[in-house]
């Protein structure tokens, strides 16, 4: 199996280390056991599939197998390389070296590994948190904001290819198909999740995925896609009309395209999550349309599709803060009747937001 190297600046991964490690200290933690990839690649570069991260006071120390020590002395700085097939039977040991007494552990581990984790470790208290690298990785680097809106680039360009393969007669899946063999020819290295087009009364369907039903003169067609690019992940929709777009469609599609846009007027540093949700429900509440948006506005975006921060109406003491990358996405999905969906990714700037997937939002009739 074939890795590609990337490397993250030097720079960047020392920054995210101390970050860490400030972060450790606040939550009185000696020592930090960091499994989830996602963070592992965050700190290191390391894009294998197996690894472990060991963080105390004084030493970094990634561990891995013999599959992949090569390529992590070759991309890995500022980590002592430890080659194992248990990283677990490793940890006393260096518990021991540093007299540690206090260890975290990510939350999102299996229940085997916890057992076996607390059958070597009896002897330190262990502390299972609370998306402790993920609240760090909400706000990204110049590095990470020039991927995502690569990503965002790459699907801007596929949505613009796929207009003209759109017609009467193809199938969900044959759109979905060429979306994702699209964007990876633009330079994706995949999709960030699993392409979303539905038609006709499917576009009610919030997550309706690509099925074989086809797509008929009249409907309208609801496609979210989005890619990643250097494991950076963007995420868009927009909804289009084949042939025509009746009076009530284009009514909910313009409503649904003014929420979008009042949420970008608004949002900024400092804005509360729960206002964030707010802006755009509003606007589609005053159409009347308030029951038919069923879901919270956005999430946040970054080495994940779906990552924090998250929002809805009760978070009122939580904010937006430069750097945040976040998704605006609102819908009206009427079952038996059909749906539209407009979304955008914004990062989150000292003066407002900046949309970075430009894709066209007036109507379109294909």
């Amino acid at each position: 199996m074939f890795f590609a190297i990337i490397r993250i600046n030097n720079k960047e991964k020392k920054m995210r280390i101390e970050n860490v490690k400030s972060k450790m200290k606040i939550e009185n933690l000696d020592g930090m056991l960091i499994t989830d990839m996602k963070n592992i690649y965050y700190l290191t570069g390391f894009s294998g599939t197996a690894g472990t991260v060991f963080l105390t006071k004084t030493r970094n120390i990634f561990m891995t197998d013999s599959r992949y020590s090569e390529m992590a002395k070759s991309i890995i700085s500022d980590f002592e390389i430890i080659e194992t097939r248990d990283a677990i039977s490793k940890l006393p040991e260096l518990i021991k070296a540093e007299d540690l007494k206090t260890v975290g552990f990510e939350e999102n581990v299996e229940y085997s590994f916890f057992n076996r984790l607390q059958g070597f470790l009896n002897e330190v208290e262990l502390y299972a948190t609370n998306n402790f690298l993920l609240e760090l990785r909400q706000y990204k680097d110049e590095n990470e904001i020039r991927k995502i809106r690569k990503a965002a680039t790459i699907a801007d360009e596929a949505f613009q290819a796929v207009l003209k393969f759109i017609e009467p007669g193809r199938e969900e899946i044959e759109v979905a198909n060429y979306l994702d063999f699209k964007m990876r020819e633009l330079g994706a290295s995949g999709v960030s999740f699993e392409t979303i087009v539905a038609s006709g009364k499917r576009s009610s369907l919030p997550h309706g995925v690509a099925s074989h039903k086809v797509i008929e003169f009249g409907d309208p067609v609801t496609i979210d896609f989005g890619c990643f690019y250097n494991h950076y992940a963007s995420d868009m929709t927009r909804t289009i009309f084949v042939g025509k777009a009746d009076s009530k469609m284009s009514e909910i599609y313009q409503t649904v395209k003014e929420a979008n846009h009042s949420l970008i007027e608004q949002a900024q540093k400092g804005l509360s999550f729960a206002q964030f949700d707010k802006i755009p429900r509003d606007v589609i509440e005053k159409a009347g349309y308030g029951q038919f948006f069923t879901h919270g506005i956005g999430h946040g975006l970054g080495l994940e599709v779906h990552e924090i921060p998250y929002f809805n109406q009760k978070m009122t003491n939580q904010f937006l803060e430069v750097g945040m990358v976040v998704t605006d996405e609102p819908g009206i999905y009427i079952p038996d009747f059909g749906g539209v969906r407009i979304e955008d990714d914004l990062l989150i700037t000292e003066t407002g937001c900046e949309v970075l997937t430009n894709a066209p939002k007036e109507l379109i009739v294909i």
